[in-house]
């Protein structure tokens, strides 16, 4: 549905996305991760076709989005952050005069209104005045805007931003609903609504995607905490290398003194392969668990290794 091939943006000598490749395949729900800056919004206005890359391409159900844009655009809804609704308006008229910019035929329109409205519980709220809505269901307003022409790809820019808890509820339980007939890619900066609504995640940092993997393929990933007594070894810095030096090791963070956080091969007994060597080295184990590896987990292992100071501060 989506395939974007060494997609780069750059302002001047500011590069927002560099060497961006990807592909999502019909029927995935695919949440966008990153910190503020880390050009998820960049991402997304170039797949939808309002921003051209720098460099790269993109293509929507084969649909090379630069050089047939509006083709590429009648197989996409659209939800952008700020949600582009006129206040004044009725719901119902709003929704009318979408489907007439989207050259919905006039005979389809009722038809596709009622079943947006349907699947976004707007029934009750048609003849409200759009400035008389709370915020949640000015999105679902939004939400409906981008699906009543029965979109393949949903593209979601932060659709619970600014929510109070039982409105983010609401629009996370209706992406889930729509996921069940629509290829969804949504952002986000909350680590939990990916994990409630997605199978995938892609993270961008510095513009560059740093992880795409299967929510399950990042959880299974093998990791422990381990704490060594300062008095039986020479020095943090020698029990960090000998730590990476195993032949399992993927990544040693230092969390203290003593203290560390180790990564590696699934497939391998890590706090096994920890223990033999502690006992080989003549360390006291303080202690040896295993690490409850969540998105969480993944994220901050990557902004560690990954981010700028300032998409540090955003993380």
């Amino acid at each position: 549905m989506i395939e974007a091939v060494a997609v780069g943006k750059s302002y001047g000598d500011f590069e927002a996305l560099a060497d961006v490749s990807f592909e999502i395949g019909a029927g995935e729900v695919v949440g966008l991760l990153g910190p503020n800056g880390a050009g998820k919004t960049t991402l997304i206005r170039i797949l939808t076709g309002f921003f051209e890359p720098s460099a790269g391409t993109v293509t929507i159900d084969g649909i090379d989005v630069e050089s047939n844009p509006l083709e590429a655009r009648s197989r996409i809804g659209y939800l952008p952050e700020a949600t582009p609704l006129y206040p004044e308006m009725l719901v119902q008229e709003y929704l009318q005069m979408m489907a007439a910019f989207r050259e919905v035929p006039t005979d389809r329109q009722r038809s596709l209104i009622s079943e947006a409205v349907w699947a976004t519980g707007l029934e009750d709220r048609l003849t409200s005045p759009i400035a008389e809505l709370s915020k949640g269901f000015r999105q679902r307003v939004g939400i409906a805007q981008a699906i009543l022409h029965k979109p393949k790809l949903l593209i979601l820019d932060e659709p619970t931003s600014g929510l109070d808890p039982t409105q983010v509820d609401q629009v996370r339980g209706l992406i889930q609903r729509l996921s069940q007939t629509t290829t969804v890619l949504f952002s986000t900066h909350i680590l939990s609504e990916v994990e409630q609504v997605c199978d995938r995640a892609l993270i961008l940092l510095g513009g560059r995607v740093r992880t795409d993997a299967r929510l399950d393929e990042l959880q299974d990933a093998s990791a422990v905490t381990v704490g060594v007594a300062g008095d039986t070894a020479a020095s943090a810095q020698e029990v960090a290398a000998r730590l990476g030096a195993l032949d399992a090791v993927t990544s040693v963070h230092n969390d203290g003194d003593f203290t560390f956080t180790v990564a590696g091969d699934q497939s391998v007994d890590l706090g096994r392969e920890v223990f033999r060597l502690a006992r080989d080295a003549g360390w006291e184990l303080t202690q040896l668990r295993p690490e409850v590896r969540d998105l969480e987990t993944v994220f901050r292992e990557l902004v560690r290794e990954h981010a700028s100071p300032s998409e540090e501060v955003a993380a």
